[in-house]
């Protein structure tokens, strides 16, 4: 059950209720994809840094170590020691990703595996019997996403192949939390809207799918290349047309400006590689803009990586060691960066939720983007 508390303009201050523990949104997700979030961070260190999610995916834990094996393990919760909830995407992405090394048919996509060639076949009952494998608490809808370039023509009939999809990915979820050895029989399920950067495509596309009363809703397809102002324009025209009282997710995004941004449109869910990623090549994020851990200005430097942060970097580890470890290739490096750019987002997110209560989210946003456009660290 998702219900609203508190609306600041279109921005929603939310709360989903789950198998797995209260989701207060909005809120971002952190992204272990194989079920760990590079850069050597433990599900210990999650608590601790006030993560509420935790994202994986259907496709790579399918490849490895393969799904059967984590059901036989109980599930991703305990294969992983998580109780708190995890959302798995469905394998969609990888239909875009994987261009080389796939086919789209009626049926779903004839992939082969990016790790040793061997052929997959992957439609919406295999993404979703996968994915109760794994025993998420939020599935993903099976889809593919076209690219933001292809003709219109293409366009049209992917998304309409998506809604076909989907259909099929709820009927085959139906059955399958209807079965007794299914461990997680609460998953949920989310469906997404598909249309590249064509809007008249994408409001029809968010018409269809709101019919199918989901448990949430997805804007797919962006932060692939397009303009940050195309990803704005298609959320102006896309989040009316989705059901206000359901959660809705923006997939893969993003900076935390283009969060902001999104936030103030209606959207309460999100996931990026962007802080982890960025954190273990030595970018790390401040209220007064993004440094980079490796510039020579750095390598005196006693401070922390932002004064008052109470992540476990900031609280003990000055910029110049943290750099230090970076430049000697030292693992424990990447760790304390990222772990310091996840709970960077994760504090941000708690600030939203906290803005949209207090009726002054406006405000928060721009002072927020005007403190993290200063570039004066």
């Amino acid at each position: 059950m998702y219900e609203i508390i508190r609306r600041d303009g279109l921005a929603k201050r939310g709360r989903l209720h789950t198998v797995h523990g209260v989701v207060e949104t909005p809120v971002f997700m952190n992204v272990g994809t194989a079920a760990a979030i590079k850069g050597a961070v433990a599900t210990t260190d999650l608590q601790e840094i006030k993560t509420q999610v935790q994202l994986s995916n259907t496709y790579h834990l399918h490849v490895r170590p393969g799904d059967e094996v984590v059901n036989k393990l109980g599930g991703l919760h305990k294969f992983m020691v998580w109780d708190k909830p995890i959302l798995t995407d469905s394998g969609g992405f990888q239909v875009f990703s994987l261009a080389g090394l796939r086919k789209i048919k009626e049926e779903g996509v004839y992939f082969n595996s990016h790790i040793d060639g061997r052929k997959i076949f992957m439609g919406p009952e295999e993404s979703m019997r996968i994915q109760s494998n794994l025993a998420s608490t939020i599935a993903m809808a099976f889809d593919e996403c076209p690219s933001s370039v292809a003709s219109r023509e293409y366009i049209e009939a992917s998304v309409e192949r998506t809604t076909r999809w989907l259909v099929r990915c709820q009927e085959e979820m139906k059955r399958l939390n209807s079965l007794p050895e299914t461990i997680n029989r609460q998953q949920m399920l989310f469906g997404i809207n598909q249309g590249g950067i064509l809007e008249d495509i994408r409001v029809d596309h968010a018409k269809e799918i709101s019919k199918l009363d989901l448990d949430g809703y997805a804007v797919g397809g962006l932060a692939v290349g397009e303009s940050h102002e195309d990803m704005y324009r298609i959320l102006d025209a896309v989040v009316p047309h989705l059901p206000v009282n359901k959660p809705t997710y923006l997939m893969g995004v993003g900076t935390p400006i283009n969060i902001l941004e999104a936030v103030d449109r209606g959207v309460d869910f999100f996931d990026c590689v962007y802080p982890s990623r960025n954190g273990r090549h030595g970018h790390v994020y401040t209220n007064h803009g993004k440094l980079n851990l490796f510039n020579a200005k750095f390598e005196l430097d006693t401070r922390p990586i932002e004064e008052g942060c109470q992540c476990p970097a900031c609280r003990t580890y000055s910029r110049a060691y943290i750099r230090h470890l970076l430049k000697a290739k030292e693992m424990l490096g990447m760790r304390l960066a990222v772990l310091h750019n996840l709970y960077f987002y994760n504090n941000m997110m708690e600030e939203i939720r906290e803005a949209i209560e207090n009726g002054n989210y406006a405000e928060y946003k721009a002072k927020k983007i005007a403190d993290m456009t200063e570039k004066t660290c």
